[in-house]
């Protein structure tokens, strides 16, 4: 004996839904989605903040000699580039780990203002590379002071 269901228009969707997730998460539709980021080498993790002044960037660069690094700035584009070497001197060994990354990085962010270029500001202490972007005069808020008016005048 069939049993008879109410019919749930919200249940219909939802099951529509699922079938349409299942489609998509096909690997023939995997492609890169445009959030995603794209590496050379390996991810370099950086840390971005910003006040009225300017930009500060932060990036995590264990173990890479500040002379192996690289940092553009191109039509608000800020570039870091680098490269982790490899240790050569080490004779060839049975590793249980080896989760230290070597090779070359680079990374690229857009800033939604424009910087002043000449006065970036670029240091390296325990494995952090910190940069200051001021930004240029045109950007930052101006503050207008208000005069009151006295009646009659």
């Amino acid at each position: 004996m069939a049993s008879l269901m109410r019919w749930d228009p919200f249940r219909e969707m939802t099951t529509m839904r699922e079938m349409m997730d299942r489609t998509f998460d096909e690997a023939f539709f995997d492609t890169p989605r445009l959030w995603s980021r794209r590496f050379e080498g390996f991810p370099l993790a950086l840390d971005i903040a910003e006040d009225q002044e300017s930009y500060m960037v932060k990036a995590s660069i264990p173990g890479v000699d500040p002379n192996d690094v690289e940092v553009t700035l191109t039509d608000n584009t800020l570039t870091i580039k680098g490269e982790v070497k490899e240790e050569t001197d080490v004779e060839e060994r049975n590793y249980h780990l080896r989760e230290r990354r070597f090779g070359s990085f680079t990374r690229n962010v857009t800033l939604p203002l424009p910087v002043d270029a000449d006065k970036v500001e670029a240091t390296h202490e325990n494995g952090v590379l910190s940069l200051r972007l001021p930004k240029t005069e045109a950007v930052k808020p101006k503050k207008i002071s208000v005069k009151k008016m006295i009646a009659g005048n």
